[in-house]
């Protein structure tokens, strides 16, 4: 639930924070984390998309952290919503996942920044001033993977078919390799069943797969691949 602090004397000179995520340990340390500091302050907290969207036309914060896994909407589509209905506002990307799949699809999709939650504490708050600064911020591995990539102009010669997905592919891919089915997937993403069917069509001519057993095999293999890493 989205939570408002009392103002005080300072809050005007500090710049406001909010924090959206759906593990409540992971809100509360990086609170402490970002409270710590001078000039920092977390205004609010949410936990999903709908009470973020709450949260941003009463409290006005003056930057968002985001993670991209939230329990309903993705944490990708809820990125996509703000920089729509509020481009001005600087968004940092969190997520326990692997920024060589996620970090450039943050940025595709508004966000001026990507930290893995494995961070240093030092890393998080680099990150905000960075992007607060009118910066972007990645890791220098991931900084120096982009610019071979699009220098380069190779863009599809390294990556994985998995890679190729685009967001809601993707999203599908992994809800099916959690077990989750076609009825499943529709309720939890708000889509009709014939649309994940859709999706499901389109993994399958994607990734080169035969049929629904070996698309299911394949994505239970990747999401334990990703979790073990």
């Amino acid at each position: 639930m989205a939570r408002k602090k009392q103002p005080d004397k300072t809050d005007k000179n500090k710049t406001n924070i909010l924090i959206v995520d759906d593990h409540p340990i992971v809100r509360q340390g990086l609170a402490e984390m970002v409270n710590h500091e001078d000039d920092l302050e977390v205004c609010g907290q949410a936990e999903d998309a709908h009470q973020a969207m709450q949260a941003l036309k009463e409290l006005k914060p003056d930057m968002a952290i985001v993670d991209i896994s939230l329990k309903e909407t993705s944490g990708m589509e809820l990125i996509k919503d703000l920089n729509a209905q509020y481009p001005n506002l600087p968004v940092l990307a969190l997520s326990m996942h692997d920024e060589s799949l996620y970090a450039e699809r943050a940025l595709r999709a508004g966000a001026k920044g990507y930290i893995m939650k494995a961070e240093a504490t030092e890393k998080v708050i680099m990150a905000i001033r960075k992007i607060l600064s009118g910066g972007i911020y990645l890791s220098d591995k991931m900084s120096s993977k982009m610019m071979h990539k699009f220098v380069g102009g190779n863009a599809e010669i390294n990556t994985s078919p998995v890679e190729r997905l685009s967001d809601r592919e993707l999203e599908v891919f992994q809800l099916i390799g959690k077990g989750f089915g076609t009825r499943q997937i529709s309720e939890r993403l708000f889509l009709s069943i014939k649309t994940i069917e859709t999706y499901r069509a389109h993994l399958k001519e994607k990734l080169n797969l035969a049929d629904a057993a070996e698309l299911l095999q394949y994505a239970i293999q990747w999401v334990n691949s990703r979790n073990n890493v």
